[in-house]
């Protein structure tokens, strides 16, 4: 990683590990980018493309950048896949080394492919995210790792991450006390009637309080496949769990699931993003299974003032559906969007955004929100 602004000693790589001791009251101002998940099956590296090094530049711009981790990593623990075809999410340790290289220092582990390769490739890829000295949370050996706030510290202050996630997780997927699996929030009642499981929203509105307590920036990623309309609206379920989170104590609350935008919404000068889409999306799926919104996505960059944001700025991005030479390695990459593209991707996200009040200024190819 990047030494310098961001240079980011890892307090707690591993769920385990303690929080850092006290909370940066002196730190007034952290810069933290989150982006839409990573569906990464390849070393990009070995692929380069015009963006990659600015997309490199800008993460290194933050005091810490966050994403999912939409793949299974291959490890000498792996089970055998639990998954056939293109959905099935792998890939050797090699990528985290490649989002590492991307100056991203925290990872979501919580989703229904982190499952692909069983509980022992859960254990495994956690071996392989400690190695790497990579701060990540939703999973873990058993219920009590999984759900256990992740930190990491920067030298803006203590981040700490909370992660969980809800629907499409297979039988086996969830941790248990004794078992090894991802933190699963399960969504209970009929469609019309939704709800997060009363046990599991303790837990982690709990786990929130405790992070709150020793950290000074906190935030709630809630991966979610229990859809409603195809996953291109916001369950009230998950709007007031976002709402709930941030009343814990939560700074922010981020959100992947299907693999496009969803709106953003501001709560108690604290952002909700219910969609990122996707950073990387190296799907195997045939041309034209996900219509183009499935390309599109936008990198936030946050800037908070003593933990509440004061302003957000949002740079959208496209991704290549149709592989370079018939290659699937080199499909699903992020580029800069410019000009008309960008100005779709923008439009797209203020029409998404504006039934939660949420109101943005354009300057070129980007959108800003400033609360101060």
């Amino acid at each position: 990683m990047r030494v310098g602004r961001r240079d980011i000693i890892m307090g707690a790589a591993a769920l385990a590990v303690a929080p850092p001791t006290g909370r940066a009251q002196e730190a007034a101002e952290l810069r933290l980018t989150v982006m839409g998940q990573a569906l990464i099956q390849h070393d990009l590296r070995q692929y380069p493309w015009a963006d990659y090094a600015e997309l490199a530049a800008m993460f290194g711009r933050a005091d810490l950048c966050f994403t999912d981790l939409e793949t299974a990593i291959r490890n000498a623990r792996a089970d055998a896949p639990t998954r056939e075809g293109v959905f099935l999410h792998t890939a050797d340790p090699v990528v985290l080394d490649c989002l590492q290289d991307w100056h991203i220092g925290l990872l979501a582990t919580s989703n229904n492919h982190a499952f692909d390769l069983g509980g022992g490739g859960i254990v495994g890829a956690i071996e392989e995210l400690d190695r790497r000295g990579l701060a990540h949370a939703g999973s873990g050996a058993d219920l009590a790792a999984a759900a256990a706030p992740a930190f990491c510290r920067t030298a803006s202050g203590g981040v700490a991450l909370i992660a969980g996630a809800s629907g499409a997780i297979r039988d086996g997927g969830a941790a248990t006390p004794t078992r090894p699996g991802v933190n699963e929030l399960r969504v209970t009642g009929p469609a019309n009637a939704a709800a997060l499981d009363p046990a599991d929203t303790a837990r982690a509105l709990d786990a929130v309080r405790s992070a709150a307590a020793a950290a000074d920036t906190v935030i709630v990623y809630h991966h979610n496949h229990a859809l409603t309309d195809k996953g291109h609206a916001v369950p009230d379920w998950q709007r007031d769990f976002a709402h709930r989170c941030i009343d814990a104590g939560a700074s922010l609350f981020v959100s992947h699931g299907a693999p496009w935008l969803l709106g953003i919404e501001l709560y108690k000068q604290r952002p909700i993003f219910y969609d990122l889409g996707s950073l990387v999306f190296q799907s195997a799926t045939e041309a034209g299974a996900y219509d183009a919104t499935a390309w599109q996505s936008v990198i936030g960059e946050c800037r908070f003032v003593r933990n509440y944001l004061a302003e957000l700025r949002l740079t959208p991005v496209q991704l290549n559906e149709q592989p370079v030479d018939g290659d699937l390695a080199t499909r699903g990459r992020p580029s800069l969007a410019h000009g008309a593209e960008a100005a779709t991707i923008l439009d797209h996200l203020a029409g998404l955004s504006a039934p939660f009040g949420t109101q943005f200024t354009r300057t070129g190819d980007t959108a800003t929100l400033r609360l101060t």
